[in-house]
């Protein structure tokens, strides 16, 4: 930063206000080149946050935050937000380990009202904020700002159709940039096509508003132009037929989003009304960084890159990607195969087959809850659905997973990517909530591959060998490591090491290659152990319990919440067929907030050098020697 930097003189968000429009659209500029050295350092979400640099900026500078609060829907776009609201200093450490989150958070900033991470509940959060400051008879605006992308989550029009009739300080800003993370689909999006900016409508009213500024013009003819642009906006958007306005929105727009004296004039008209207020502008996502723009997608979220080439620091072929390989594979072998994605194809590596089977390839847009019950039904009618979805996503479907494919004893396939702990993007983001919910429903098998080879068989075994819902999870990134002399094969469980050793630890998934190098460790103390992997996690083989009841000492080792998860299930099991051993569960209580996936399994006791400081600690306080032989 120079001396003439104009982020120098903002030290709040009230600053904002003693600049003019020049030097406001001059400090967009500082705030873009700040995010995109940040986040090519920190990787992150870098398209979403150019692309609502202006809106931020125009935002803080007509509320008076925080009394006047804003909630982020997804949150992902917030980067700017905690620029302006004094965490720049610390804008460096966003998503690492003790920094800043990549998400609003309530515990960070009085600026921050609301936590998000997850799609479409702003409008809702947004209201009951709206209400509350009503019952304290505050005079307050809470505004929400939602993307179009966001907008085909059905929350937020439960949000719209609760909200719209209310007569609170209410303004939801529509951030329309034709993208969630891939291009968006559906007949909203199509509806809000139609609504955006035209170039011959924005010249026409741009003149009309200078017009109408000018001092010589008496009230009638002001009126006059005033009702022709009223016209004009009918002519172009609808009018009376605007969707927002038949649910009762006074509606404003569309506004060029990168234009802050339009969107400060825009905001303040809003805040004149007293009726919840929908404000549509249309943005760039990536604006002002060219790789982004031209590929918003890939810069969605995006791992740290080099800033002059825009090419990312690391590209290793993930689960992802063997799972899109086998799809298609399979895909071309049987016509009744279809997947479908909630607006994740890339992330979910379902590119190419969205490419090669369009007629069988389903973007349902932001809608997780839909997707499950869409899929359901292409079962019912007899296709043969794949349903890729995060893990932390799959959360919103468990009514539909359980009411209208489980209990119907309907076959779809669950592929649940992001598996286990995903690293900087915290907690809303962890993936460790899927087995133990799972775990609730009858009638669902979930198999657990810990290697890329093994997914391939999970996911035949899904397709091909079970029947009603079937799951097949996997984690972020590349496969870890597996001894060579492993037999990688498709059975419920296999075993690692000598069955005859006093010690047994159990596992499944990723956590089977963190399990094997302690197991090495351990040997070279003379320790030895034996190491079962499950392959399906549900149901459990009765043999993988049966096999536990030789060991005097039984370690289950879990990426996973440890309430409802596959532990405690073969804990109980264990018990109850009459073990008389001693049985230790290691798992994941609580949220497990942001830092890189490795420094998280450290800290939770569930990396290689922490299973082995455990088993060879708990021998020594039993009484064991090395070699796992009891003391005499």
């Amino acid at each position: 930063m120079t001396d003439k930097s104009l982020l120098d003189r903002v030290h709040s968000p009230s600053d904002l206000k003693e600049m003019t429009d020049e030097e406001l659209t001059a400090l967009c500029g500082e705030i873009r080149r700040i995010l995109v050295d940040t986040v090519a350092q920190n990787g992150g979400h870098l398209a979403s946050n150019l692309g609502v640099v202006e809106l931020t900026v125009a935002l803080h500078s007509v509320f008076d935050t925080p009394a006047d609060k804003i909630v982020w829907d997804v949150g992902h776009q917030a980067y700017a937000h905690k620029i302006l609201t004094g965490r720049r200093e610390q804008i460096h450490t966003i998503r690492r380990e003790n920094g800043l989150s990549g998400f609003p958070k309530r515990s960070e900033s009085r600026y921050d009202c609301f936590n998000t991470g997850h799609s479409s509940t702003s409008v809702s959060a947004a209201y009951g904020l709206a209400c509350a400051d009503e019952l304290r008879k505050g005079q307050h605006y809470t505004i929400a700002v939602i993307g179009d992308g966001a907008l085909t989550g059905g929350l937020a029009f439960e949000g719209l159709n609760n909200a719209a009739r209310s007569d609170n300080r209410l303004i939801v800003i529509l951030n329309d940039n034709k993208m969630s993370i891939s291009q968006n689909v559906g007949s909203v999006a199509r509806y809000l096509s139609r609504l955006r900016i035209k170039p011959s409508y924005l010249r026409a009213k741009t003149r009309m508003h200078r017009l109408e500024k000018l001092p010589l013009l008496g009230k009638p003819l002001t009126r006059g132009i005033r009702r022709f642009k009223n016209w004009l906006r009918d002519e172009f958007f609808g009018g009376k037929n605007n969707m927002f306005r038949q649910l009762g929105f006074c509606y404003y727009g569309p506004y060029d989003g990168h234009d802050i004296t339009q969107l400060r004039s825009a905001l303040k008209a809003a805040k004149r009304k007293h009726d919840p207020v929908l404000l549509h502008v249309c943005t760039k996502k990536g604006k002002g960084y060219e790789f982004a723009e031209k590929n918003p997608k890939d810069f969605h979220g995006i791992s740290s890159f080099d800033i002059e080439t825009g090419e990312t620091r690391s590209s290793q072929r993930g689960y992802s990607d063997v799972f899109g390989e086998c799809l298609c594979r399979y895909a071309q072998q049987d016509k009744n195969i279809c997947a479908i994605t909630a607006a994740m194809s890339l992330g979910t590596g379902l590119s190419t087959f969205s490419k090669t089977y369009k007629d069988r390839f389903f973007d349902v847009g932001i809608a997780e809850e839909h997707a499950v019950t869409f899929a359901a039904g292409l079962a019912a009618g007899g296709a043969l659905p794949v349903f890729a979805v995060y893990s932390t996503f799959l959360q919103r479907s468990y009514d539909q997973i359980l009411h209208d494919a489980a209990l119907q004893q309907l076959h779809i396939v669950l592929a649940v990517d992001r598996a286990g702990i995903v690293g900087e993007d915290g907690e809303t983001h962890q993936g460790i909530y899927d087995v133990a919910f799972l775990n609730t429903i009858s009638g669902v098998t979930v198999y657990a591959p810990s290697c890329f080879r093994e997914l391939e068989y999970a996911l035949h075994k899904a397709l091909y060998e079970t029947s009603g819902v079937a799951v097949v999870r996997y984690p972020r990134g590349t496969e870890g490591y597996i001894p060579e002399d492993f037999p990688i094969g498709s059975k419920p469980f296999q075993t690692c090491g000598n069955r005859e050793a006093p010690i047994l630890a159990v596992t499944y998934g990723r956590e089977f290659s963190q399990v094997c190098r302690a197991q090495e460790l351990l040997r070279q103390e003379d320790i030895d152990i034996c190491v079962l992997k499950l392959n399906t996690v549900k149901p459990l083989a009765a043999g993988a319990v049966m096999l536990a009841k030789r060991f005097e000492r039984c370690y289950f080792f879990e990426e996973g919440i440890r309430s409802g998860g596959v532990g405690e299930t073969y804990g109980f099991e264990l018990y109850q067929s009459g073990y008389t051993g001693r049985y230790t569960l290691t798992a994941i209580n609580g949220c497990v907030c942001q830092a890189k996936t490795e420094a998280s399994l450290h800290r939770l006791g569930l990396d290689a050098e922490m299973i082995a400081v455990k088993i060879k600690n708990d021998l020594i306080v039993g009484g064991m020697a090395h070699g796992g032989k009891k003391k005499t």
